[in-house]
């Protein structure tokens, strides 16, 4: 353990004493119990009060608003600084007010930054963050660090904070938090990718980069930046003043070497074989969480330790069985063209499942990805749309999941495989992503049984 990261970090000043809350999911329902635990003032507020939002807000010791334009200015300039939930769209209201008030926007982030100075490992990216960050945490671990995943997780990150045990946290640092923060500063930053998402949230691609872009913005040159060698949005960004690493199947710091992965002094962290699946984006992603890793204390055991015995994650690229001859697979979590485009990477001919609520996204993009897709069968709200981009191709829009599995039973053939891998959010047929790859999966196995 290199010892870096148990160097603690100053803490940020917090002047306000008065917060607005906007939005009781569970970040927000854990940031105003935080608030209210350091004996702040909070006024929750929602755009909808029901069961759910309630309950929360009760079990966070606050009341529960639902303003009208007039009063939500007055709320807003009734207090310190807002906190608006994850995901809040920019054009959402509150933003408006905030700004006719001069009240400042505040992350839980920046709350985490004066109240605790344990040391963070944040990392971002617009795919893969979820697998990076769990791999991390469990190379720490097994390093013998005591680590917590939190943020964009079930764990949000001021909740975490109430476990003294911890050394360090590793945060799945989404834009909505990060666009939101003043003050963060991780030790060790890693960001992964960028593509256009989430513009149904961020006003514009430029604001989306400048979110992610928040994660090294605040760092000191006893910091580490991880960078994607081969990202020209990432690396533009990576200019210091903290010292850059970077990851990549080539030429990078942390690479590929005669099928095995290597540092910058050469060590092996073990064979492309010793993976649980070897497609390029797993690849990639393992070399981000080796060079995060490193940069966080990991020791060389630990890395290799973790690498070996991960299985991957639910709805990511995940073989459910095959039917006729032919194997299906559930990668549900994709939610952008550029995550479709990672899955079909590594498969010589594809019947692609696609579709779902755009989330502003030009999904006429998807038509570069054939080859290797073959033919497409769209789902959900933008079925059509998913369909026109391969005007060349065989494609169908259905109207339920279990269409689209028959659809696409009818258009394989022998060499194909088929991929649920949306390009979109999951909100028009399902509540999320699981659900989404659960329901796909259970298609694909009914029919696996009736064969």
């Amino acid at each position: 353990m290199t010892g870096r990261l148990l160097t603690r970090r100053p803490l940020a000043a917090l002047p306000e004493r008065s917060f607005c809350v906007y939005g009781m999911g569970v970040t927000g329902a854990a940031v105003a119990a935080a608030l209210v635990h350091h004996d702040l003032e909070v006024v929750a507020c929602d755009d909808v009060i029901d069961d759910a939002t309630t309950a929360r807000a009760a079990t966070a010791g606050v009341a529960l608003h639902h303003p009208d334009m007039a009063g939500l200015d007055a709320l807003v300039a009734g207090v310190d600084a807002v906190v608006p939930a994850p995901g809040l769209p920019d054009s959402h209201g509150v933003f408006a007010a905030a700004e006719r008030s001069d009240r400042p926007i505040l992350s839980e982030f920046d709350l985490a930054a004066a109240w605790d100075d344990r040391p963070l490992v944040a990392i971002t990216g617009t795919n893969g963050k979820t697998t990076v960050t769990t791999l991390v945490t469990a190379m720490l671990r097994a390093s013998g660090i005591a680590t917590r995943d939190v943020g964009n997780t079930e764990v949000p990150l001021v909740a975490a904070l109430e476990d003294p045990e911890d050394d360090m946290f590793v945060v799945e640092a989404s834009s909505f938090r990060l666009g939101h923060s003043r003050h963060v500063r991780p030790a060790v930053g890693t960001w992964l990718n960028f593509a256009p998402d989430h513009l149904d949230v961020h006003a514009s691609l430029d604001r989306y980069e400048a979110a992610k872009a928040r994660i090294w913005a605040e760092q000191a040159g006893t910091d580490v930046a991880v960078a994607n060698l081969d990202d020209p949005v990432v690396m533009r960004h990576a200019v210091g003043p903290a010292e850059v690493v970077t990851f990549g199947v080539t030429g990078a710091d942390y690479r590929v070497e005669r099928d095995r992965l290597v540092g910058p002094d050469g060590e092996s962290f073990g064979e492309l074989g010793s993976l649980f699946r070897s497609l390029p984006h797993d690849v990639t992603n393992a070399l981000a969480a080796v060079a995060t890793a490193r940069a966080g204390g990991a020791t060389l055991d630990g890395v290799t330790t973790a690498l070996v015995a991960f299985e991957g994650l639910p709805h990511r690229v995940a073989l459910v069985g095959s039917v006729d001859g032919i194997a299906y697979y559930d990668d549900s979590k994709a939610t952008t063209p550029h995550a479709v485009a990672s899955a079909v990477s590594g498969f010589g001919s594809v019947v692609l499942v696609a579709g779902g609520r755009n989330k502003g996204i030009d999904l006429s993009v998807l038509g570069s990805l054939a080859p290797p897709v073959r033919a497409v069968v769209g789902i959900g709200e933008a079925g059509d749309e998913v369909v026109a981009a391969f005007p060349d191709l065989p494609g169908v829009a259905t109207h339920s999941m279990s269409a689209a599995v028959d659809a696409a039973r009818q258009l394989a053939q022998n060499g194909d495989v088929v991929v649920l891998s949306p390009g979109c959010a999951s909100f028009d047929w399902y509540r999320n992503y699981h659900e989404r790859g659960e329901d796909f999966s259970r298609n694909v196995r009914e029919r696996m049984d009736s064969t």
